[in-house]
């Protein structure tokens, strides 16, 4: 049987006049976008901030860093939807998770803790509304310990753009439609509040996917009003700077602004609801850009460094920026220290309470100098034999190091052998014809179609190249990654001591691809077959 919270026991044993006095412990709204990286305008304030980020518009996020606290490096543990889930759910890393750690055939074990579950056993009421834990979305049980679903008005939001110009081509104005999606947000939190007969404090994740392929090639502009020409000679070096490429990337831009509008309406009900500042509110990505070099699937930070933004006026002081190393696993410990419920010691992510009360910007807490990532298996069939590409790296402040275990793999995928002959319109909708690691984009279709032009070949390779066993970037010379100095003998001895910590690290929290023979991942249940 569940165990009931103290707070809850103390708080109807009162008299009513002494019950009122008492304060309960804080809401949590985690709000968290399906393939979303750090794109939100709030970053333009960063000295190494991007052009990207002067380009959108995203008030919602702004405001809840103006009113908490903002991370420039806060990373996934794995670029991949479910690993990364598995992570955050667990607060551990993510290959601890059993089958949670691949995508395609993962089962969620529940023997592992996690913190929504948790939250409910203390008292908390806790729901979702969209994505939480995938793949697929059981009726009763899975999600990592979130069964609670909330769409009574459906899940149009998620395919934002799709939605937006079905309502304009039937005489919507561009406004209305935009309208009607936000309010499905509204009515389907409002039907997550409701069910919280008793009054407790709740745990909601808000998971929209519409930063998910596909959107509507042009939706950027049409619908946000984002030129795609501002781009024009701003792209990373590992993007070929043309026009579909740049349409792709203010498409997507204008998908994180439909996932701040919908943030905006969470905030406005819970500020019209009076509960807005019992809120503790983050704001999140499961990893970067889809169906883009160097993004989704990646270790690079195109594809691991995502915003993080959290805000809880009780505690948290305003308007800082913390330049601390932080991993998306310490937020369940995090929630749970914030509603004082033990954390686990199976947990390997630590909280960020500590940091979050300090009235300090810039490096807080000194211990947290670097962050591990890593990848096993996303896509079942990018293989023969549905092997992964398992990597694992260390992001410090100067340098990322990472090691391919098995660098004669494909790292997206295997390549079609047809793939000459695959048209523009296949290679951009469907992920599976080739480099199926690779989410299909227009980005992807004009890299492979041009991959023959000696100007751009260098873009293929940077997208679906085998990569050597070891790479080494200096992020000072080089912040895109895209110079592996890790041949070179001058910088051996950084290389060495970062392959140590990293091991050590691994070997610390029993990755199961540096312990035994490291085969586990490579072999059955994690390598399939799946249907």
């Amino acid at each position: 049987m569940r165990t009931v919270c103290l707070w809850t026991i103390i708080l109807f044993s009162l008299p009513p006049l002494v019950r009122a006095k008492v304060i309960k412990p804080p809401n949590i709204l985690f709000a968290f976008a399906d393939d979303m990286g750090k794109y939100a305008s709030c970053y333009a304030q960063i000295k190494e901030h991007h052009v990207w980020q002067d380009i959108i518009s995203t008030p919602h996020m702004d405001r809840v860093a103006k009113e908490g606290v903002l991370f420039n490096n806060a990373f996934v543990n794995a670029p991949s939807c479910t690993p990364c889930r598995s992570s955050i759910l667990s607060g551990q890393y993510f290959y601890r998770t059993n089958r949670g750690a691949i995508l395609q055939g993962a089962v969620w074990d529940e023997s592992i803790p996690t913190y929504p579950l948790m939250l409910e056993d203390h008292g908390y009421h806790i729901g979702f509304t969209y994505k939480v834990w995938s793949p697929g979305q059981p009726k009763d049980a899975g999600h990592g310990g979130v069964r609670a679903k909330y769409e009574p008005a459906g899940r149009r939001f998620c395919q934002f753009s799709q939605q937006t110009k079905k309502m304009v081509e039937i005489g919507k104005s561009v406004a209305a439609a935009k309208e009607v999606l936000l309010d499905e947000v509204r009515t389907n939190f409002q039907a997550f509040l409701e069910a919280n007969l008793s009054d407790k404090p709740f745990c909601y994740w808000f998971g929209p996917t519409n930063t998910h392929r596909k959107w509507i090639a042009g939706s950027g502009e049409a619908f946000w009003s984002i030129d795609p020409d501002q781009l024009k000679g701003q792209m990373p070096p590992f993007l070929p700077d043309v026009d579909e490429v740049r349409e792709d990337f203010s498409d997507y831009l204008g998908e994180v602004m439909a996932f701040d509008a919908g943030l905006g309406v969470l905030l406005d009900v819970l500020e019209h609801m009076g509960e807005l500042e019992n809120t503790f509110i983050v704001v999140s990505g499961d990893h970067g850009f889809p169906g883009i070099t160097n993004g989704k699937c990646n270790l690079y930070d195109f594809g691991t460094n995502v915003p993080l933004i959290i805000r809880y006026p009780p505690a948290i002081p305003s308007s800082r920026i913390v330049s601390d190393f932080v991993s998306l696993m310490d937020l369940a410990p995090t929630f749970l220290d914030l509603a004082k419920v033990e954390v686990p010691t199976v947990m390997t992510g630590k909280s960020l309470m500590p940091m979050l009360k300090r009235r300090k910007s810039g490096t807080v807490d000194r211990s947290r100098s670097y962050v591990i990532t890593g990848r096993e298996r996303h896509v079942a069939k990018a293989r023969e034999g549905n092997l992964p590409y398992p990597q694992r790296a260390i992001r410090t402040k100067d340098h990322l190091y990472i090691i391919n275990f098995k660098p004669d793999r494909w790292p997206m995928g295997s390549p079609a052998e047809d793939e000459d002959q695959l048209r523009f319109e296949k290679l951009a909708n469907d992920t599976f014809v080739t480099y199926a690691d690779y989410d299909a984009s227009p980005s992807k279709a004009w890299i492979i179609q041009h991959k023959h032009q000696d100007q751009y070949k260098i873009y293929y390779n940077y997208a679906f190249a085998k990569r050597p066993a070891e790479e080494l970037y200096v992020l000072d010379e080089d912040p895109f990654q895209v110079n592996n100095v890790a041949e070179l003998s001058k910088y051996d001895k950084i290389r060495i001591s970062l392959r140590k910590k990293l091991l050590d690290e691994l070997q610390h929290t029993g990755d199961p691809r540096v312990s035994g023979d490291g085969s586990t991942f490579d072999s059955v249940p994690y390598a399939g077959p799946y249907e």
